[in-house]
């Protein structure tokens, strides 16, 4: 049995508070903010449920390759997260729903490059990438010291059964955020959204660097919701993108690469679910 966060055998301390809750009903779409979403062991209920497959490489499309992908928002119908449900809008504002005949021909027309929805990954997955922009302008081996682009894999693997990056669910705080908005002399806004977490943690005050990594040994409570096997969240050219009002900005990757390693926030996956809503207390057990 799971302790719960005031068990007095299992001391907690309160690290932050939950800011905001984001899920992508389909993987590199814009996605939807809500007050409060059921988290399981697979992750936020609904998130990732489709992707897009690049009908030319056969692999999952990610808008670390295809950026025009970001123009496109997923939401489901009602609140639901019923995949059936998943309503797209274009970037010209008209709508249609995955189940909708034609709507894979549709997204590929808008989007330039030939895609086949899809919601059942295989086994194993993986997503293209181009690896001479995948750090934006920042050169690859900077990176993987020892590894020029040339060299290196055009895709990455999924993790296992899912269309998730590395992991079921993701996690980045505010301090962290402010930390290197201040690095940047506040040249560079590192608003939330160019980070598509799941869960966005108001750490307060919190703000003297990487917030996270005095995470990483321990588990977080939530409610009943248990996060574990937190590990620091690979960054990549997605973050500089033009996004929503956000504009292009390649010192957002430059200084995540220059002051830590091109991480920043946590990939981590959930030992028990729940709900968690805005508000809820975040508790660190170590």
């Amino acid at each position: 049995m799971v302790a719960s966060s005031d068990d007095t055998q299992m001391p907690g301390k309160i690290v932050g508070r939950v800011a905001a809750l984001w899920r992508y009903p389909i993987k590199s779409m814009l996605g939807e903010n809500h007050s409060e979403l059921v988290i399981t062991t697979r992750g936020v209920e609904g998130d990732r449920a489709w992707a897009l497959r690049d009908l030319a490489s056969k692999r999952i499309a990610s808008a670390k390759k295809f950026p025009r992908l970001l123009e496109f928002r997923a939401r489901y119908e009602d609140g639901a997260s019923d995949s059936s449900r998943v309503r797209i809008t274009f970037p010209d504002g008209r709508a249609i729903n995955v189940a909708d005949p034609g709507a894979s021909q549709a997204i590929s027309e808008a989007a330039g490059n030939a895609f086949a929805l899809e919601h059942l990954p295989q086994p194993k997955e993986s997503a293209g990438i181009n690896t001479a922009t995948i750090f934006g302008d920042v050169p690859f081996d900077e990176v993987f010291p020892g590894l020029p682009a040339d060299k290196a894999p055009d895709f990455f693997n999924l993790h296992a059964g899912s269309f998730f990056d590395s992991a079921s669910i993701h996690l980045i705080a505010t301090g962290t955020l402010g930390y290197m908005r201040a690095q940047s002399a506040n040249a560079s806004d590192y608003d939330p959204r160019r980070f598509r977490a799941n869960i966005l943690v108001d750490t307060a005050d919190n703000d003297g660097g990487f917030v996270e990594d005095a995470w990483l040994s321990g588990m977080l409570a939530i409610g009943d919701v248990r996060i574990t096997a937190m590990q620091p969240a690979l960054r990549c050219v997605m973050t500089t993108m033009n996004q929503q009002n956000l504009p292009r900005d390649l010192n957002i990757l430059r200084q995540t690469v220059k002051l830590h390693n091109a991480k920043l926030g946590v990939f981590a996956a959930v030992e028990t679910g729940g709900t968690v809503r805005v508000g809820d207390p975040v508790i660190l057990h170590t």
